[in-house]
C-alpha cells in the first residue's frame, strides 16, 4: 500500500472533522444552552471566567480561554497543578470555572475542588463520563465524546 499523498491525507483530516461536527450538532442540548447562559451571566456582572485543566485538557483549556478573551469575555487559565500552592489568588466570588478532565477523575482537578467551595463561584465541566466526580460537582455538564477521529487520528495527522 503506498503511502498516502498530501492532498488525500489533507481530506481525509477534513472528512473526520466534518464528521465529527455532524455529531456534535445532534448533541446540543438543554446543557448547552445553560452554560451558555452561565458563561453570559458571569461576564455581564463584570466578572471572569477561569480555566482549569492539565496536561492536553488544560491546553485545549488554554486556546478556549484566549478565545473568549478575544471575543470580549474576560478569562484567564488555572493549571490544577498550580493551582493549590497559590495560583488559586486569580479567582474572585461571582467568577465561573470551566473545568476540562476527559475522565472526570484528574486527581490533580478533583484536589481543587475543595478549594474552589471556598469561593461563590459557579462550574461548568467538560468531561467524557458525566458520572464522573467532576460532573457530580458541576452546575453544568457538557460531555466529551470520543468518535470516530480520534481512532484514525494518528492516520491522518502525522506527528
Amino acid at each position: 500500500m503506498e503511502p498516502m499523498d498530501n492532498i488525500e491525507r489533507g481530506r481525509l483530516v477534513l472528512k473526520i472533522e466534518m464528521e465529527g461536527l455532524r455529531r456534535l450538532v445532534d448533541r446540543l442540548d438543554q446543557s448547552f444552552s445553560d452554560a451558555v447562559q452561565a458563561l453570559l451571566e458571569t461576564v455581564n456582572a463584570g466578572k471572569k471566567i477561569v480555566v482549569l485543566g492539565v496536561g492536553k485538557s488544560g491546553q485545549i483549556g488554554e486556546k478556549i480561554a484566549a478565545t473568549l478573551t478575544s471575543t470580549g469575555s474576560p478569562a484567564v487559565t488555572l493549571d490544577a497543578l498550580n493551582a493549590l500552592h497559590g495560583d488559586l489568588g486569580i479567582l474572585s466570588d461571582g467568577d465561573l470555572v470551566l473545568a476540562f478532565s476527559y475522565s472526570g477523575e484528574t486527581t490533580e482537578v478533583l484536589n481543587v475542588l475543595p478549594a474552589l467551595k471556598r469561593f461563590d463561584v459557579r462550574l461548568i465541566s467538560f468531561t467524557g463520563d458525566l458520572q464522573s466526580t467532576l460532573a457530580k460537582h458541576s452546575e453544568v455538564v457538557l460531555p466529551l465524546k470520543s468518535g470516530a477521529h480520534h481512532e484514525h487520528h494518528s492516520d491522518a495527522c502525522p506527528g
